[in-house]
């Protein structure tokens, strides 16, 4: 029997990364033009399950294919502390001598003739900008060619004082012409949020603007469609055009939900040609896991009003209008729009192309919200009454 091929796990790389070789391929041209190149600079935004951390993972790989350096974080706290001991850490497997002693100097003691070494007193412990400084001139020894790429998750839930720090090395850094490369991860809104934040600190603030952005959107169906079949056939089983365009169109081109249908498709059948009946009860599985793997835990993430809110916007069969949801919550156009924003911001929600409207930002969130509408409103009445 053939081992399932697809990976419907975080973070977990696909074998097939669907639809984001443009952005890769201006990855593999900032690694080979070095020091200077505006896509070391970057964030990846896009919604939960669009594959971020799939993203930061597949360029931490080809940039060490090409011998840079990569350390891979999460925004958490003590995010600083981490970097500059993964740095260290490098910079002592390349034989870089710890710079944070001053070597001895030796004296001749009243003519005695006997040389004794006086070592100075340990300097400070080198903070991240020294480190990522010495294991730059390492590198430059060994190469020349190549530099340290940081990897961040998450970068919108970063501390504040760490934001100000860590952006501050990594411009000083650039201004020194280093090869140092700063990619970074998360919800676009609260990305975008996050730089607005720091409007009152100018330097912070515009040289994260500065950044380049590669939003990770929906892949195109007929990519999808390749995708699956080029997956399948290459794990021992065929699959037809018509059957791999049925597991698309049961992804919406959602990069998660990729993972998820082809995963549980593949498991209905396990051997021999996928078929559309396996795709039927493939998807069911797949948006059963959606949920659970990716729904419910957002949810438990917000207030019991933006529960609320949601709920009411899942009546709707399409885009919901901000004068229906006032008029369902019984609330003011202020007290809506600060909810809206609020969810906008997490990525539960987005603006519709129809003005006056907003819709689900996350594939299934509707069917889901409706299956579980009961259970919610019960959360939300013992919030209210904690």
């Amino acid at each position: 029997m053939s081992r399932n091929p697809f990976k419907p796990t975080a973070g977990a790389t696909p074998p097939v990364l669907v639809g984001r070789e443009p952005a890769l391929e201006e990855l593999d041209e900032a690694l080979d033009d070095g020091a200077g190149s505006p896509y070391l600079l970057q964030f990846v935004t896009g919604a939960r399950g669009a594959g971020k951390t799939v993203m930061l993972t597949e360029m931490g790989r080809r940039a060490r294919e090409r011998g840079w350096i990569v350390v891979d974080e999460t925004a958490t706290p003590g995010l600083l502390t981490r970097l500059t001991r993964a740095v260290r850490h490098h910079r002592e497997q390349l034989g870089s001598p710890d710079r944070s002693r001053i070597s001895g100097v030796g004296l001749n003691i009243l003519g005695t003739g006997g040389d004794v070494r006086m070592e100075g007193a340990p300097r400070e412990a080198p903070d991240l900008r020294d480190e990522i400084g010495a294991l730059c001139d390492a590198m430059d020894r060994h190469d020349g060619e190549t530099g340290l790429i940081i990897t961040v998750d998450e970068i919108h839930t970063i501390r504040q004082e760490e934001l100000d720090e860590l952006a501050a090395i990594i411009q000083h850094l650039i201004r020194e012409d280093r090869s140092v490369g700063l990619l970074m991860a998360g919800i676009p809104q609260a990305v975008e949020q996050m730089i607005a934040d720091n409007a009152q600190r100018p330097k912070v603030s515009t040289f994260l603007r500065r950044a380049e952005r590669t939003v990770l959107e929906h892949v195109p169906l007929a990519d999808v469609a390749a995708a699956f079949q080029q997956t399948i056939s290459e794990g021992g089983r065929s699959i037809s055009e018509e059957v791999a365009w049925e597991c698309a169109r049961a992804t919406s081109g959602y990069p998660f939900m990729i993972q998820l249908v082809g995963f549980h498709t593949w498991r209905v059948g396990r051997e021999g040609p996928v078929t559309r009946e396996h795709v039927t009860q493939g998807r069911a599985k797949a948006r059963k896991r959606l949920g659970e793997l990716v729904h419910a835990p957002a949810l438990r993430d917000l207030s019991a009003v933006d529960r609320t809110f949601l709920t009411h916007m899942s009546v709707d069969d399409g885009p919901s209008r901000y004068a229906d949801l006032r008029t369902r919550m019984g609330e003011t156009p202020n007290y809506i729009s600060v909810y809206r924003d609020r969810l906008i911001r997490a990525g539960m929600i987005q603006p519709s192309a129809v003005h006056g409207h907003v819709e689900f930002a996350l594939p299934e969130l509707r069917g889901y919200l409706r299956e579980h509408a009961a259970q919610l409103v019960a959360e939300v009445n013992e919030d209210d009454q904690g």
